[in-house]
């Protein structure tokens, strides 16, 4: 039986306390990487929807890339090729995407007006759930908008 390399002791910086787990539960979510909600949207993952250690596609607006956003081109091109990748080599079955109020990314980068962003932002959830079944064949895909109500954020389901 081989023995597993351990690095010497002094170049470890922390040792997570998590158990490793190898099982794939094949979901992935696709959300903004602003990280003042990161923690929000793992509990809501994990803890909402019972999806413990999805695989994860964070980018400033998240989903607004896959919503046909000419400012958004690029980034677009790039998360379909992460897609496809974990769709084939993790066997994806399901995608979750959220958007969040007040995301700079629609007021900076698409240069959106706040009493807008909303209404656009849930539009763009349907479009890019039809975006990601027509590039990856999956067809369980799910959509929320994250909203802020005092200091605690809820997740509200929209129809795709």
């Amino acid at each position: 039986m081989a023995s597993l390399a351990v690095p010497p002791e002094s170049t470890i910086t922390y040792e997570s306390q998590i158990p490793y787990d190898r099982a794939r539960i094949r979901a992935a979510a696709i959300y903004c990487s602003d990280g003042r909600v990161g923690e929000h949207f793992d509990d809501f993952l994990q803890n909402g929807l019972g999806l413990p250690r999805y695989d994860r596609v964070a980018l400033p607006g998240g989903p607004a890339c896959l919503a046909g956003h000419p400012q958004a081109h690029l980034e677009e091109q790039g998360v379909v090729d992460e897609l496809k990748f974990l769709v084939e080599v993790h066997g994806l079955q399901r995608i979750v995407l959220i958007a969040h109020q007040n995301c700079a990314f629609y007021g900076n980068r698409l240069e959106l007006k706040e009493r807008r962003l909303e209404l656009v932002q849930r539009a763009d959830l349907v479009r890019a759930a039809a975006f990601v079944a027509r590039v990856t064949s999956i067809n369980r895909i799910e959509a929320y908008f994250a909203r802020h109500v005092d200091e605690r954020i809820l997740f509200e389901a929209v129809e795709v």
